[in-house]
């Protein structure tokens, strides 16, 4: 049973994890753009391959998939996730099934605005969000809303390109300079992950770790302690199944004023999945058993509370 790990980059323990699940039964093969990508040197074997937006590159990945006889794949970063979807049919032809979530997911995902308008729609408490910002100085008139909010990217991940915004200056200024922007209201709460993994066979949710940020940095998190809520628990698995999530998916929520709302979603591990790892919650496991054929039992909410995550820096040393 061997594993691929696409953009493998810096998520050594990622590598790590896949590493120990699937030791005695199969390889982990990783991939990275760049021989400095740390975490490849954790697999069994790693390749160097062409950025995901070079003509070819699905080929390449595909034939990584024959030559190594590769069983499962999943990708580490965002923009990869929509392109494997795409390409789904094509790696069932080599025998290797795509650990994540349809192209609509993933594109929605990476588009904010997207995002908004389905939570809006289907009534979850989440953050209100204007592209047109003529309708955001409305709101602010009549009261709806008040700085400082949130100007960024409507299409984008890892926290790139945010601004904090306190007045209407700052906003014209941001939006003199930029077409692809959107305003968010600024939520003032407890900000909480969620690590959860959708049985790819069976749909249901079978995983979910929950844990509450205490700091963050360049959007991940750096200090994290475990907690359970059960009414979250349910709050999560209701909206995962009516989307239609598969996989291993990362949420964030804020709790404001013991209203939970939902923020985003990444249809993969997020940077802080080793916090659910090593509180027990192995989705390496899940994900090798759904690709023997077996649907792994719901088993939401395995483990302690009260338990800390904090990240250090670590090296790897290479000698070429």
């Amino acid at each position: 049973m061997n594993f691929l790990i696409l953009a493998a980059g810096t998520r050594n323990k990622v590598v790590q994890y896949f590493k120990k699940t699937f030791d005695e039964v199969g390889t982990v093969v990783a991939t990275d753009a760049s021989e400095l990508g740390p975490a490849i040197y954790e697999a069994d074997k790693h390749y160097i391959v062409p950025h995901i937006t070079a003509p070819g590159y699905i080929d390449v990945i595909l034939d990584i998939c024959k030559k190594e006889k590769i069983d499962g794949v999943l990708s580490l970063i965002d923009p990869e996730l929509s392109l494997l979807a795409q390409h789904e049919e094509e790696f069932k032809a080599v025998g290797t099934t795509v650990i994540g979530s349809s192209y609509d997911l993933c594109e929605m995902a990476l588009d904010k605005m997207q995002m908004y308008e389905w939570l809006k729609s289907h009534g979850y408490n989440c953050a209100r969000s204007w592209m047109n910002k003529e309708e955001f100085y409305k709101a602010v008139e009549d009261g709806e809303v008040t700085y400082p909010v949130f100007v960024k990217p409507y299409r984008g991940s890892a926290s790139i390109s945010i601004s904090k915004v306190y007045d209407k200056e700052t906003v014209d200024l941001l939006f003199a300079h930029s077409k692809d922007l959107m305003i968010q209201e600024f939520l003032n709460g407890q900000e909480i992950g969620a690590d959860v993994y959708i049985d790819m066979i069976s749909g249901e949710v079978v995983s979910i770790f929950t844990k509450k940020k205490i700091l963050m940095r360049a959007g991940e998190t750096d200090k994290a302690v475990s907690f359970k809520d059960p009414e979250l628990f349910k709050l999560i698995e209701k909206f995962v199944l009516e989307a239609g999530y598969r996989g291993q998916i990362d949420i964030d929520i804020f709790d404001i004023n013991g209203q939970y709302y939902i923020s985003e979603v990444n249809p993969r591990f997020g940077g802080g999945y080793p916090h659910a790892f090593e509180a027990g919650c192995n989705h390496m496991r899940l994900i090798l058993n759904n690709l023997n054929g077996v649907a792994n039992q719901k088993n939401i909410g395995a483990y302690e509370e009260g338990i800390y995550m904090m990240k250090y820096n670590e090296v790897k040393i290479v000698r070429k």
